[in-house]
């Protein structure tokens, strides 16, 4: 069984979360959230909380097969410029492990130093990030470029799935 991990803190986009977290639990993955935070973490909008699996200071990134980004403004913010998390991140670009990114989410893969080169998506106000960063962006539900998927919004969640279960087979 193929073990993801989910990495987020506090403001993330629910649905960005936990649609990914239920379809691929019921599609038979080991899905953990990991987090800087113990306990639980509060998704923006008050839209509820998600509660932790792991801490990140006890989670080794080795231990996952892929990792999942949601996204939200607040979420890959505070992340990006969380040593541990950024590490923990790019243990899956080192070692080209599948990545998804939806929304915001992809701020963390440039962080990350994984972008350059690469055919991607977000939300629409990260396009000049990623572009400066070396990315081609385009508009679409769901790119997929070698082992990294990102998606735009929450109504992508769909196309998000299905194409990062495609990298997992």
């Amino acid at each position: 069984m193929k073990k993801i991990a989910i990495l987020s803190t506090h403001g993330f986009e629910h649905s960005e979360l936990t649609g990914p977290q239920e379809y691929f639990k019921n599609a038979g993955y080991d899905v953990t959230v990991v987090s800087p935070e113990s306990g639980s973490i509060n998704a923006a909008h008050d839209a509820g909380s998600v509660d932790i699996d792991r801490q990140l200071d006890s989670a080794n990134a080795a231990d996952y097969d892929a990792l999942i980004l949601p996204g939200g403004q607040v979420n890959p913010d505070i992340l990006r410029i969380n040593e541990n998390a950024l590490g923990f991140i790019k243990h899956f670009v080192d070692e080209d492990k599948p990545i998804a990114a939806i929304c915001h989410a992809p701020w963390l893969l440039i962080e990350a130093g994984a972008v350059s080169g690469k055919q991607m998506t977000s939300w629409p106000s990260l396009k000049t990030d990623l572009v400066n960063a070396g990315a081609q962006w385009v508009d679409q539900s769901a790119v997929t470029a070698g082992n990294i998927v990102t998606s735009r919004n929450p109504d992508d969640i769909p196309a998000f799935n299905q194409a990062f279960e495609a990298l997992l087979q």
